[in-house]
């Protein structure tokens, strides 16, 4: 079968032919019916040799973080999922047994890391082939009669930011404003949610016109350039006290400053993007009382529930799609910023 993977250290994701997997006790095969394009399989591509070793990534690495499919075959003993169902990839897997797990809460497994447990795309084989593995049942969520190619980028530009904003909820009330830094593919999905569930005005920020202009078309009150200026521009709007929540989908360095500096009293500054920058606070840097959240993908209902937003018509994915054989140039468009929303490779 067909497979795009990373296959050396400094070089582009190509197209390879290799052996189509086989169902193992407990493993679910599915026949890929879409693969979402991530910036954070960027990163894994751009990380230097001794970094990728002490991540415990393999080589060859078949990408795909992102995924939905038809069930195809079953393992020995797997149980309520069957052939020729329609499904999502929960991707942060965990160990299943320890107290976060039980939660539902595998992306922040406790055990992950010392039992070799990698999500698909960022260690296991992952979603941009023909056919993937998935590894338990319980990573898997029904689709219904959700497109998968408009949808398959929920499981983490939707799941992702979802998470980031319920924990903010309770701070998101009238009169209340939430920042969106960064439009691309989690900001966008990220306005809609926050349309979705509050009734905070929502500040889109973005150094692309066309990233701004999606984000009005997708619900933001107001698009501002990510700038020097961005900053003033927030506290402008908001008479000068700033904004209750800040979600900050790029993590550089000047995104992460904004964070900060547009925040209130009492805010929340959630840095959710990995871009490599840091955060510099101390008494006199930040509000009083904000609150700095690092989170990670999400858990398993809370897909669900992204999905049923979907599904009711609040939220919606901008798709630009790519076929298995044109996925290099997904990443080229992805590199360039050109990509409108989420770039989604069908096999």
């Amino acid at each position: 079968m067909k497979a795009l993977q990373y296959t050396r250290i400094g070089s582009h994701p190509e197209v390879v032919e290799i052996e189509k997997p086989t169902p193992g006790p407990g493993q679910v095969l599915l026949q890929v019916t879409a693969a979402g394009v991530c910036h954070s399989d960027e990163y894994v591509m751009g990380l230097s040799a001794d970094e990728y070793a002490a991540a415990g990534y393999p080589l060859p690495l078949t990408l795909g973080h992102e995924g939905a499919g038809i069930v195809a075959e079953l393992g020995e003993g797997v149980e309520h999922v069957s052939v020729g169902d329609a499904v999502a990839v929960y991707g942060p897997w965990g160990c299943g047994r320890c107290h976060n797990c039980s939660q539902g809460k595998e992306n922040y497994c406790t055990n992950a890391a010392a039992e070799g447990i990698m999500p698909p795309g960022l260690g296991a084989p992952g979603s941009m082939a023909e056919y993937m593995i998935v590894d338990d049942a319980r990573h898997l969520v029904p689709l219904g009669d959700l497109d998968p190619v408009e949808n398959v980028s929920l499981t983490d530009a939707g799941l992702t930011p979802y998470h980031a904003i319920k924990n903010s909820l309770p701070k998101l009330g009238a009169g209340t404003t939430a920042v969106v830094i960064g439009t691309g593919g989690l900001g966008h999905v990220a306005i809609q949610i926050l349309r979705a569930l509050t009734s905070a005005t929502v500040v889109a920020l973005d150094i692309s016109e066309e990233k701004l202009g999606l984000a009005t078309e997708v619900g933001a009150h107001h698009a501002v350039l990510s700038d020097e200026d961005a900053v003033a521009a927030i506290r402008e709007l908001t008479g000068g006290l700033g904004a209750e929540a800040v979600f900050d989908f790029v993590g550089a360095g000047p995104t992460i400053a904004t964070a900060v500096g547009a925040a209130a009293a009492e805010a929340d500054v959630t840095i959710v993007g990995i871009g490599g920058g840091t955060a510099h606070v101390g008494f006199g840097s930040i509000a009083y009382d904000a609150a700095l959240r690092i989170p990670y993908w999400g858990s398993r209902s809370e897909l669900i529930e992204v999905l049923d937003l979907a599904r009711s018509g609040h939220v919606g994915v901008e798709v630009q799609q790519y076929s298995l054989e044109d996925g290099p140039k997904a990443y080229e468009a992805l590199a360039s910023g050109s990509v409108r929303g989420r770039a989604v490779i069908v096999p």
